[in-house]
């Protein structure tokens, strides 16, 4: 792969190529991107969607929009800090193309701001509720006229697939249509592969999928204008990872593993000595012990040490991926970022103690359960409604289930995929309150 060609502005719809050096200095296209992203309104629900604990009222604990802003300016110093570096190794990207760092920057910031944009309500428990929907639920009906690969995109429903739709609006009646970049978009797809075939490989790309059946093909454009690397054999299409891929994950990793800990810490669930013996080993070689004696409350101690943690982490993994630059360009390089730092087993020491005393607390546990009762009654209401609408059969309650369903989710969808994955979707964009909402007025508790 050659960088020319990865940092591609070519957006949906356009004819040909589109160049750097043909852009307005004052706002970059890339940073056209990130305005996009942060003004739709799948963003925006966001504000509303789970990160660590379902349905927390308190202060102390991330969304998915915080989290998300957070991903992005840790993505923003990475791919700025990479940037520099390529075009200190490779001077043509300026000189010739008209690149400097900041498109880097610009290009991972938004991709790392869209990452969690396709996620369900309630967390990772919300994709598998609509995956288990169909493997074991009421949804098992449906296999037996779908292909393979479609009943594998329905029971191993991806966020990460649904956010590329939400970010392409590839299909009639989806949100989104945002028309960003296909740098972004590649550097957005951290699992550049269709849900089948499910590889027994270590590859990273091959843990889980990028992109529905309903997609594949404009994917497939992006991909080949960005010259990314094909491995696809037959008919199975997949692609080694677009490089700044690697530096979105490592931006969420870095940011899930030290920000999900310090919410523990802030709730109490994580005590603070745990926080100090934890965390100083990722600053010991830059913390100011003189000024950490001078702050007064827990909160400013661990948010000190987050901040050097943060900055420890973003320096190692702009070194890995320096080191490692070739072998990624090539696409040979099958591990995360983090997985190659330096700091590696401190990373894993503290996700231990984040699954023990945070992940498997009981208020996650127990909001993680309602949560799930909510998505596999939503999915079942509307996925019967939907379908028996289609088919000429819909019921006076079916009826009343498709006006609940806003106007512009009333599509005509012929084939039974479209329609089990268009529900699927509506579902996805939901908030926490608006799931729990329709699942009150549907199970008779909301006031009349």
């Amino acid at each position: 792969m050659n960088w020319e060609q990865l940092l591609s502005l070519k957006r949906q719809g356009d004819k040909g190529k589109r160049l750097r050096i043909e852009q307005d200095d004052t706002r970059l296209g890339f940073e056209v991107d990130y305005d996009r992203i942060i003004f739709s309104a799948a963003f925006r629900s966001l504000q509303d969607k789970t990160q660590v604990i379902p349905l927390s009222k308190t202060d102390f604990v991330h969304t998915r929009l915080t989290h998300s802003l957070e991903v992005s300016v840790v993505g923003r110093s990475l791919g700025r800090l990479v940037g520099k570096k390529v075009i200190e190794k490779h001077p043509h990207l300026k000189e010739v193309h008209g690149f400097h760092m900041n498109d880097f920057g610009a290009i991972v910031a938004a991709a790392s701001l869209a990452h969690d944009i396709g996620n369900p309500p309630f967390g990772h428990s919300g994709e598998k509720a609509i995956g288990e929907y169909f493997s074991i639920g009421n949804g098992q009906k449906y296999k037996e006229n779908l292909t393979a690969k479609q009943w594998q995109d329905l029971v191993d429903f991806e966020g990460n697939a649904n956010g590329f739709t939400v970010l392409t609006g590839s299909r009639p009646g989806i949100e989104g249509g945002l028309r960003i970049s296909f740098a972004t978009l590649g550097a957005f797809t951290k699992y550049p592969k269709e849900s089948l075939p499910k590889k027994p490989t270590k590859n990273i790309a091959d843990k889980k999928y990028g992109f529905f059946q309903t997609d594949k093909d404009f994917f497939q454009e992006v991909a080949s204008d960005l010259g990314m690397i094909p491995n696809k054999s037959g008919d199975d299409i997949g692609f080694e990872r677009h490089p700044l891929a690697y530096l979105v994950e490592a931006a969420d990793d870095i940011c899930y593993t030290i920000i999900d800990f310090e919410d523990g810490i802030n709730l109490g669930l994580v005590s603070e000595d745990f926080a100090l013996e934890y965390l100083i080993k990722l600053v010991k070689d830059s913390i100011d012990s003189s000024k950490y004696k001078t702050l007064e409350t827990k909160e400013d101690r661990i948010s000190y040490l987050r901040a050097l943690a943060i900055g420890s982490l973003i320096n190692d993994a702009v070194n890995v991926f320096i080191a490692n630059e070739d072998a990624i360009l090539a696409g040979e390089f099958p591990y995360s970022i983090m997985e190659k730092s330096k700091y590696k087993a401190q990373m894993q020491d503290i996700i231990n103690l984040s699954v023990d005393k945070i992940y498997q607390s009981r208020e996650v546990i127990e909001k993680e359960i309602v949560g799930y009762q909510i998505i596999q009654t939503l999915l079942d209401k509307f996925i019967t409604a939907f379908d028996n609408n289609h088919n000429g059969t819909a019921s006076n309650y079916d009826a009343l289930i498709m006006k609940l369903l806003p106007e512009k989710h009333h599509l005509n969808k012929e084939n039974l995929y479209e329609r089990l994955l268009h529900i699927c979707h509506y579902i996805s964009l939901l908030t926490d309150g608006n799931a729990l909402e329709l699942f009150n007025t549907i199970n008779g508790k909301k006031g009349i």
